[in-house]
């Protein structure tokens, strides 16, 4: 379950393939469905913890208190895939996937079934889309974001952890905002806030991801 530093760092390789598919559209033959996150004043004590949350790049290591748990997670991840074969058909880049996802959900305190159905609706699970409003990546993060509070670098939100932690913390913001009103939150992260049409789409979605274990 561990994973190695070079797999979710970004190297020089990595930046150049992602700033060419930023430039020539790649991953965008078909339209994201994202709209536009709007760019709100933050506070600066807002602004310091939203940094803070994104800050540690270190990979998953998920932890378990027993051993029931890290086999209930071990179920999920090998049911996950099986139902995620046909989008993304390559092994260990979707094992990599999940595993990241479930890590930046729990950080997060959101239900990866969540992010799994807000991911297949935003993007298509298209690492490089790339939305008509110019949101990035799985879960189309608009680029302000970096420069609000990242490292101001929008290329890199075609790394897939990177990706992950901004779309989680972002939407985690969002409900914070809304007082847990989830349908408000995901209006929010569409900029469709107050219609019905994007959150029912999540959350029609996120069925296809529920998962009980048996």
């Amino acid at each position: 379950m561990s994973h190695s530093l070079s797999r979710h760092g970004i190297g020089r390789r990595g930046i150049a393939v992602a700033a060419l598919a930023s430039a020539l559209g790649l991953g965008a033959h078909e339209p994201a469905h994202a709209g536009a996150q709007v760019e709100e004043p933050l506070a600066d004590a807002v602004r310091s913890a939203l940094a803070a949350a994104i800050a540690d790049s270190a990979p998953p290591k998920p932890g378990f208190d027993t051993i029931e748990q890290r086999i209930a997670y071990l179920k999920w991840l090998g049911e996950m895939s099986n139902r995620l074969k046909k989008r993304q058909t390559e092994h260990v880049t979707r094992v990599e996937f999940l595993e990241t996802l479930w890590y930046e959900s729990k950080r997060a305190a959101l239900e990866p079934s969540l992010v799994l159905g807000l991911i297949q609706v935003e993007s298509g699970f298209r690492k490089y889309a790339i939305s008509r409003a110019g949101a990035r990546g799985y879960m189309q993060v608009m680029p302000f974001w970096a420069r609000l509070i990242g490292d101001g670098a929008a290329v890199r939100l075609f790394h897939m952890q990177t990706n992950l932690r901004f779309g989680c913390v972002i939407l985690r913001h969002y409900l914070a905002l809304e007082r847990g009103d989830l349908f408000m939150a995901l209006g929010r992260y569409n900029g469709s806030r107050g219609r019905d049409e994007y959150p029912n789409l999540v959350f029609g979605a996120r069925k296809t991801w529920d998962y009980a274990p048996a």
